[in-house]
């Protein structure tokens, strides 16, 4: 297979034309990535002209997608740049509570690490608030691994309502992920810029109806992302995954202080993969250790919510797209995350305004 790089693609750009002839302006073009015969692609349109040219991306995608050496493409719309803005509406536009203005509490579920099952903890969190009669929305900001349309088994892409997306429905909540505009296999090469654009997009150009609650799945980490929804969003609180051992309480840790350092409230953490109960012998094994975060919370003065158990029904539903807390909330893990939701629930009740985050540095 034919190699492809940065240059092909964007000569290819250069002799597109759509069905009616027009080509695409090189000023148009906001980026090219390409990384092992995937192709990605940015094009500047004005929000109320995204609708008009959504033949033209479609038309465009299919053309690269049929070059040689390229396995995948995927175009995508980015807002043109504005010009940079004066002191004061640089303030203005850092205000958080402009974006999601229509949800009530806007809660990030997050991680100091992958692999403590922040995701799995993030659907099944949502889907239990909407059990209790909550409108729910469930965001999925981790643009490169983005695992919600595979979790809720949601598949194909969302409708368009005038120039914005619908939000897809399953299991009681409105949800939309990146994963649901590009194919599943698509590896999201792209920089900073590009992802926290994307992310704004998915924030904005979504008809996301009145909420009571919007849960955050973000990208593990304290990075660009986490800190932009920060200062962008008036985020009710934070939940923290962590599983019981030490390496994953020191990352925990992190994750608590990022969120104190731009003030937003903690409202507990939940201790995932806690124990394992043999199915055959009912023998525990604490595989992970037991309590530690329990413990840690206490240490750092923050609430627990909650342990979540290491069982096989919560990976195979998670698998399958039917959460555990849907599909079968009578059962242990469906308790536990239930218990889970009513904690984050009497904290969300109980908690002042969260105050905009003021980031200052030395």
């Amino acid at each position: 297979m034919a190699a492809i790089d940065e240059t092909a693609v964007r000569a290819r750009i250069g002799a597109f034309r759509t069905a009616e002839g027009t080509g695409i302006p090189a000023g148009m073009v906001d980026s090219v990535a390409t990384r092992d015969g995937l192709v990605q692609v940015a094009l500047m349109v004005a929000k109320a002209d995204a609708a008009r040219q959504e033949p033209m991306r479609r038309a465009l995608e299919a053309d690269l997608a049929a070059m040689p050496g390229v396995r995948n493409a995927t175009v995508m719309f980015t807002a043109p740049r504005a010009a940079a803005p004066q002191p004061q509406a640089q303030a203005q536009a850092q205000e958080p509570g402009t974006l999601l203005g229509q949800v009530g509490s806007i809660v990030a579920v997050a991680s100091g690490k992958g692999g403590v099952g922040k995701s799995t903890v993030a659907v099944n969190l949502a889907v239990a608030l909407a059990r209790q009669g909550k409108r729910v929305g469930l965001l999925d900001a981790d643009i490169y691994g983005p695992s919600l349309p595979r979790m809720l088994g949601t598949k194909g892409k969302p409708e368009m309502a005038g120039n914005k997306l619908v939000p897809i429905e399953a299991w009681g909540l409105k949800a939309i992920s990146i994963g649901h505009v590009v194919e599943e296999e698509t590896a999201m090469v792209w920089r900073g810029p590009m992802v926290l654009n994307a992310l704004t997009q998915l924030m904005t150009q979504v008809a996301w109806p009145e909420l009571d609650v919007m849960v955050l799945d973000l990208p593990p980490g304290t990075g660009d992302v986490q800190l932009t929804l920060a200062q962008r969003l008036k985020l009710a609180g934070a939940v923290i995954v962590s599983t019981p051992q030490d390496i994953s309480l020191l990352d925990a840790r992190r994750g608590i202080s990022m969120f104190r350092q731009v003030r937003v409230p903690i409202l507990g953490v939940v201790e995932n993969m806690s124990f394992f109960c043999c199915p055959n012998c009912g023998t525990r094994t604490d595989i992970f250790g037991h309590g530690g975060a329990e413990a840690e919370a206490q240490r750092l003065g923050v609430p627990f919510l909650g342990a979540v158990p290491l069982l096989a029904p919560i990976r195979e539903t998670s698998d399958a797209g039917t959460p555990i807390a849907a599909s079968a909330p009578e059962s242990e893990a469906g308790r536990a995350f239930a218990a889970v939701a009513t904690a984050v629930a009497a904290g969300l009740d109980g908690a002042g305004p969260a105050r905009g985050p003021r980031i200052v540095i030395e």
